[in-house]
C-alpha cells in the first residue's frame, strides 16, 4: 500500500533555535548536536575512571540489584535470602577474594539501598508541605478542622528537564508549533503541537512585551493529569491522588508508550471526615480550596519561566531556550468539576457562553451566591489554581477524555445499559433474559482475534470495563442486530463511527467534518430512547462533552494522546506497586522513596545501555572481563545473541496469546510473544507488511499432492498451478484445464502464522503509529482450530472495501519456483454486498462457492494481504418469539 506524504509549516517566531549551555544561539548553519546525555557524563554523576559501574562495584552487582529491586520487586527478606545464596555459591566455589564478605558487595539490605541512594542520575527528590484549616471554628470543632494535611511534591522543573533530556525521545519530539497538511492540502491534527492551541500560545508569547527575549525560543506545554486511585478496598479504601506531568512537545505515541514520558510530580492530600460532616459547607469548601492551593504550589516553579526563557537540554542533545506554558489538563468529569469550580452536572467549559476566568470573575462580582449556583453553575468560594498563572485558563485547557466520556461513559454506562433496559421493557422477563443470553452467546461465539477479549463460556456483557469495552464495541453491533429497532441500531452505529474517528492518532479536516456529522446524527437518533420510555431526557455531562470534541481536536490535536487511560496506566507503577512494597504503615513516605530509587536505577541503567555496557548476559560479560565461569555450557545457555538486554529479552512479559506451537518468532524480527502490540516503523514507508514466521512447521508432507491430501484440500494443487501461471502471464486469465497450467515438483514449507505490521494509530502502536498483529492458521490454538480471515488488496487505487476482498486463510506456506522464494496463503474467498448494512453500517460477507456448492479455493501472494479481518458471524441463532 502506498505511503502518505505530509507538509509542515512551523511557527515563524518560536522556532526552537539551538543554543549553547549559557543560552547563546548557535551560528547558522547549525552544528552537529553534542553527544546524547547518556554518553556524556555530567559532573553531578558518580563517574569513576577506574570503575565505570560506580556506585556499583561491577556489572554483576548492578544486574543483581536491578533484577531484585526493579524487576522482581523483592521484599527485604527475599533480598536477604538472595544475598545468602550468593554468598553460599561464592564459598562453595572456593573464592579467594580478599573481601571480608567473601566477594559479596553487601552484607545487609540497607547496604543495597544506600548504594541505590548514592546514584546521582535521575530521581528528583520529594518535599512535603503541611496545611491546616484556618477558618472560624466552633467551640467543639470536628476532627478534620484540627488535622494536618500533607502535600508531597517534587520540583516540576527538575522532572520536566529529566524528561526532556531523555535521548529515547529523539525523533519523536516536535520542537515548534506546526501546521500539518496531507497530500490533498487538508490540515491534519495529530500531536499537541499540531493544534491551534500551541500555535496561538506561541503567538501570545511572540506578542508579549519581552518579544525580543522570546525570539527563537521553544514552547514547552506542560500536560497535566490527576486522578484518584484506590490501592486496597479490603483495608478501608486506601486512596491516593497522584498528579502526573508530560512535556507536550513529545508525540502522542511516545507519551502513550512506556518510559518517563509521563511521570508523577505530586500526591495531593485527601481530607476525610465522618459521614455527617462530609456535606457540611465548611468541609466541602475547605477540600476544594486545599485542592487548588496544592496545585498552585506544585506548578509555582514554572511561573518565572512562563514569561522568560530557561535553557534546557533536549532529546537531540542540543540546548534550547524554553518558555513553559500550562497545557491541556487530563481529568475525568468529577475531577473537572473540582478543577473549574462548577456545580456538579454542569458543563465545565460552556454555559450560555464559553467559560473563562474573566467572565467568571464578572459574574461572581455581579450576582449573589444563590444565583451563581442556580443560574450559572458556579461555586462562589472557589478560585481555580490557573487564575494566577500567565496565559492559563482551566476552562479552556480541559482536554477530551476518550475513556470516561466515550468508551466507558457514553458506550458502556449509557448505551449498553439502555439496550438492556429496552429489552426488559419491551419483552416479558423470560423473553428478555433469553434475548440477553442470546446476545451474550453471540459475543462469546466471535472467532479469536488479536487484541479481542473473548468469553468462551459466555459472560454478561455489562462486566466488560476499560479495554474490554473497546473490544465489546467491535462486536456489539452485530450481536444486537435483529433485536432492536432500526433507529436504535443506527444511533449506536453513528456513535461508534464518531468514536473510531476520535480515536485516530491523526485526524484530517474531512475526517473531522465526518466526525461532527456522526455526532449530529447520534444526537438526533438518541431520542429513540426517550420515545420508547427508557429516558425522560438526555442531559448527561459525559454525552454532552461530545459537542466540544470538534473544537477540542482543532485545539489540542488527536484525543488519543490526551486520554485519562494514559494516567490510569501509570497508577500501576507509580502507586499500586510501590504501595504493595510498603509496610502499609505510613505507606506514602515509603512509596515516594521507592519511586526515587526506581528512577535512579532506571536512569543509571539507561546510561549503561547507551554506552553499550549491557551487551550480552551477565555471565558472558564476566568471562570476557576475566572472571571464571563454572563450565562452557553456562556460557552457551546465556549466549549474548539471545540475551542482549533484560528489557529486550521479554523477561517478565505476559505469555498469554501464544498458540500451542509456541510460534513467537515472527518474520518482522519482533520477539514479542503477544498476538498484537506496537511495532517499529514509520508511515512514510510501507503502510503494511506481512511476513511469515521465521520457523516452518515440521510434520507436514513436503510435496504438493501429499500436502493437499493431508490438509483435506483437493483444490490446492489446481489453485497453486493457476497462481504459477499468473506469475508468468499477469495480464491473462488462468485457464481451467490442468494441461495448460505449469507443473510444480518442488518442496513446500508450512507455517502456522504470519505477522502483519500496518499503520493503525487508533490501536496500541509504536512511535511511528505502526501496529503489529499475528495472523494465524493453525490446527491447534489453545486446544482449538484457528483460521483467521484477512483483507486482500486487489486494487490499491481504490479506497476501503472497493479495492479489497476478504480471504479465509487455510494455510500459510512458502516454496521456491525458478530460483525465487515465494510466500503465499491458501484461502477461501468471502464475497460481500455492494453496500454495507443500512442499520449497522457493517459489511455482510459470506463464503464464495462454486457451481457444486463447494467453497472456492485460491492461492494468493502474501504481499497482497493488508492485515487481519474480524468476522462476527452468528449462524444458527434464532430470535425468540415474544410471549
Amino acid at each position: 500500500m502506498e505511503s502518505v506524504r505530509f507538509q509542515y509549516l512551523s511557527h515563524p517566531h518560536l522556532n526552537a533555535k539551538p543554543c549553547s549551555e549559557d543560552g547563546t544561539f548557535l551560528k547558522e548553519p547549525s552544528v552537529i548536536p553534542p553527544m546524547p546525555s547518556a554518553l556524556s557524563e555530567p559532573m553531578s554523576t558518580n563517574f569513576d575512571c577506574d570503575n565505570p559501574w560506580a556506585p556499583f562495584p561491577n556489572r554483576l552487582a548492578f544486574d543483581w540489584a536491578y533484577y531484585h529491586y526493579v524487576q522482581l520487586q523483592s521484599s527485604q527478606n527475599s533480598i536477604l535470602t538472595g544475598l545468602d545464596l550468593w554468598r553460599a555459591a561464592v564459598i562453595e566455589s572456593g573464592s579467594k577474594s580478599g573481601s571480608d564478605n567473601g566477594g559479596i558487595p553487601w552484607k545487609h539490605v540497607q547496604d543495597i539501598y544506600k548504594t541505590i541512594d548514592s546514584i546521582q542520575a535521575g530521581g528528583a527528590p520529594w518535599k512535603a508541605y503541611t496545611f491546616q484549616y484556618s477558618g472560624p471554628k466552633p467551640h467543639n470543632p470536628p476532627q478534620w478542622m484540627e488535622k494536618e494535611y500533607e502535600l508531597n511534591t517534587r520540583d516540576v522543573l527538575q522532572v520536566l528537564e529529566q524528561q526532556l533530556e531523555t535521548a529515547e525521545f529523539d525523533g519523536h519530539t516536535n520542537y515548534t508549533p506546526y501546521q500539518e497538511f496531507d497530500g490533498k492540502g487538508d490540515q491534519v491534527y495529530s500531536n499537541l503541537m499540531s493544534g491551534k492551541w500551541a500555535w496561538e500560545e506561541a503567538d501570545k508569547i511572540a506578542l508579549a512585551a519581552n518579544r525580543r527575549a522570546t525570539r527563537s525560543t521553544m514552547l514547552v506545554p506542560v500536560i497535566v493529569g490527576s486522578d484518584k486511585t484506590t490501592v486496597s478496598v479490603a483495608t478501608g479504601h486506601q486512596e491516593y491522588h497522584p498528579v502526573y506531568i508530560s512535556p507536550g512537545v513529545i508525540s502522542n505515541t511516545a507519551r502513550r508508550g512506556h518510559g518517563n514520558g509521563v511521570m508523577p510530580v505530586a500526591f495531593l492530600p485527601i481530607p476525610k471526615t465522618s459521614k455527617c460532616q462530609r456535606k457540611q459547607p465548611e468541609f466541602v469548601a475547605f477540600c476544594r480550596q486545599l485542592y487548588h492551593k496544592c496545585l498552585e504550589i506544585v506548578f509555582s516553579p514554572l511561573k518565572p519561566y512562563m514569561e522568560k526563557p530557561k535553557v534546557i537540554k533536549c532529546p537531540d542533545g542540543h540546548f534550547r531556550r524554553a518558555i513553559f506554558s500550562l497545557g491541556p489538563y487530563i481529568a475525568d468529569y468529577p475531577e473537572q468539576v473540582w478543577l473549574t469550580g462548577v456545580v456538579s452536572n454542569w458543563c465545565p467549559k460552556y454555559v450560555f457562553h464559553c467559560r473563562s476566568h474573566e467572565k467568571t470573575d464578572f459574574i461572581v462580582k455581579n450576582f449573589n451566591p444563590r444565583a451563581l449556583w442556580d443560574e450559572f453553575g458556579i461555586r462562589h468560594d472557589i478560585v481555580p489554581f490557573t487564575h494566577s498563572f500567565p496565559r492559563a485558563d482551566i476552562h479552556k485547557l480541559l482536554s477530551p477524555d476518550l475513556l470516561h466520556q466515550l468508551i466507558k461513559g457514553t458506550f458502556k454506562d449509557h448505551l449498553v445499559e439502555w439496550v438492556g433496559e429496552y429489552l426488559h421493557k419491551s419483552h416479558c422477563e423470560k423473553v428478555a433474559l433469553e434475548i440477553i443470553e442470546d446476545i451474550d452467546h453471540r459475543i462469546s461465539a466471535v472467532p479469536p482475534y488479536p487484541g479481542l477479549r473473548r468469553f468462551p463460556d459466555g459472560r454478561d456483557y455489562n462486566q466488560w470495563t476499560g479495554d474490554d469495552s473497546k473490544a465489546l464495541m467491535k462486536v456489539f453491533l452485530a450481536a444486537i442486530a435483529g433485536y432492536l429497532p432500526s433507529s436504535m441500531v443506527q444511533c449506536i452505529a453513528a456513535f461508534m463511527n464518531a468514536c473510531y474517528i476520535a480515536r485516530r492518532d491523526a485526524i484530517s479536516g474531512p475526517a473531522l467534518e465526518q466526525f461532527q456529522r456522526c455526532v449530529n446524527e447520534f444526537h438526533w437518533l438518541r431520542n429513540i430512547f426517550i420515545q420508547v420510555g427508557i429516558r425522560v431526557s438526555i442531559s448527561l455531562p459525559r454525552q454532552h462533552a461530545l459537542s466540544h470534541y470538534y473544537h477540542a481536536i482543532q485545539l489540542f490535536g488527536s484525543p488519543n494522546g490526551l486520554c485519562s487511560s494514559i494516567t490510569k496506566s501509570k497508577h500501576i507503577k507509580a502507586v499500586k506497586e510501590p504501595w504493595r512494597r510498603s509496610s502499609r504503615f505510613h505507606a506514602l513516605a515509603q512509596m515516594l522513596q521507592t519511586l526515587v530509587r526506581l528512577d535512579k536505577m532506571n536512569a543509571l541503567r539507561f546510561r549503561f545501555h547507551r554506552k553499550g555496557m549491557l551487551a550480552g548476559s551477565t555471565s558472558s560479560y564476566a568471562m570476557i572481563d576475566g572472571i571464571k565461569v563454572d563450565s562452557e555450557s553456562d556460557l552457551e545457555n546465556n549466549d549474548p545473541r539471545h540475551t542482549l538486554d533484560v528489557e529486550d529479552s521479554g523477561l517478565g512479559r505476559d505469555t498469554c496469546g501464544m498458540d500451542d506451537d509456541n510460534e513467537n518468532d515472527i518474520g518482522n524480527g519482533s520477539d514479542s510473544d503477544r498476538d498484537c502490540g506496537p511495532a517499529d516503523g514509520n508511515p512514510l514507508g510501507a503502510m503494511s507488511e506481512v511476513k511469515l514466521a521465521r520457523k516452518h512447521q515440521n510434520g507436514y508432507p513436503r510435496k504438493l499432492c501429499e500436502l493437499s491430501e493431508f490438509i483435506c484440500q483437493p483444490g490446492f494443487p489446481h489453485a497453486l498451478h493457476q497462481f504459477l501461471f499468473m506469475l508468468d502471464h499477469p495480464d491473462q486469465q488462468a485457464p481451467c484445464s490442468p494441461e495448460e497450467l505449469p507443473s510444480f515438483e518442488g518442496n513446500i514449507k508450512v507455517y502456522h502464522s504470519a505477522s502483519a505490521v500496518f499503520y493503525a494509530p487508533s490501536d496500541l502502536c509504536g512511535p511511528g503509529g505502526m501496529h503489529r498483529e499475528h495472523i494465524r492458521s493453525t490446527p491447534s490454538f489453545y486446544g482449538h482450530e484457528r483460521r483467521d480471515t484477512v483483507f486482500v488488496v486487489l486494487d490499491d487505487s481504490k479506497k476501503g472495501m472497493e479495492g479489497m476482498e476478504i480471504g479465509h486463510v487455510l494455510l500459510f506456506f512458502s516454496f521456491q519456483y525458478r530460483r525465487k522464494e515465494f510466500s503465499c496463503a491458501l484461502i477461501n474467498w468471502f464475497v460481500h454486498d455492494e453496500v454495507p448494512d443500512p442499520d449497522t453500517g457493517m459489511w455482510t460477507v459470506q463464503l464464495e462457492r462454486d457451481r457444486q456448492g463447494q467453497p472456492t479455493v485460491d492461492v494468493i501472494d502474501l504481499n497482497t494481504i493488508a492485515r487481519g479481518f474480524q468476522v462476527s458471524g452468528f449462524p444458527g441463532f434464532r430470535k425468540p418469539e415474544n410471549h
